[in-house]
């Protein structure tokens, strides 16, 4: 009698022909989540490429995390000549704050405003619009803005 055995283990596939058959699973190591500091007030540049992890919907992101008081207004001002950019801000648990893809009409380039409600540290995610994974230089400011 000849029969498959369909097994799969952490999205890997194992197909058996016939029964014992020694099975060996080596597993890549994924690399740890490290987001990247962002300093409040002064301009990044950097680049959103391949190796940056995926969003699940086609792309790539990168992320870089901030410690935000209560009652801080903050402007986030993401910027790219190479790919059309989301910003996003995400707070505690994975919950988005606020997101934005064009900041006016006629641009690709991405303006948030944002008033923080709880003190603590969150997210500020740049990724690309679209599904299609696109790789490129980008600019990155968030400025806490004054109360008049």
């Amino acid at each position: 009698m000849n029969f498959v055995i369909r097994i799969v283990i952490a999205s890997t596939v194992i197909l058996i022909n016939q029964i014992n058959v020694p099975i060996s699973l080596a597993t890549t190591p994924r690399q740890a989540y490290n987001p990247i500091a962002l300093p409040i007030g002064r301009e990044i540049k950097d680049n959103l490429t391949k190796s940056d992890f995926p969003t699940g919907s086609g792309g790539f992101a990168r992320d870089y995390i901030i410690n935000l008081r209560a009652g801080d207004q903050i402007v986030i001002d993401l910027k790219s000549d190479s790919f059309d950019t989301i910003v996003t801000l995400i707070g505690a648990k994975g919950v988005i704050i606020g997101e934005n893809d064009d900041a006016a009409e006629g641009t690709t380039n991405s303006m948030l405003f944002e008033r923080i409600t709880k003190a603590g540290n969150y997210i500020v995610r740049v990724r690309n619009f679209g599904s299609e994974p696109v790789e490129g230089a980008f600019t990155l400011k968030l400025t806490r803005l004054r109360p008049e």
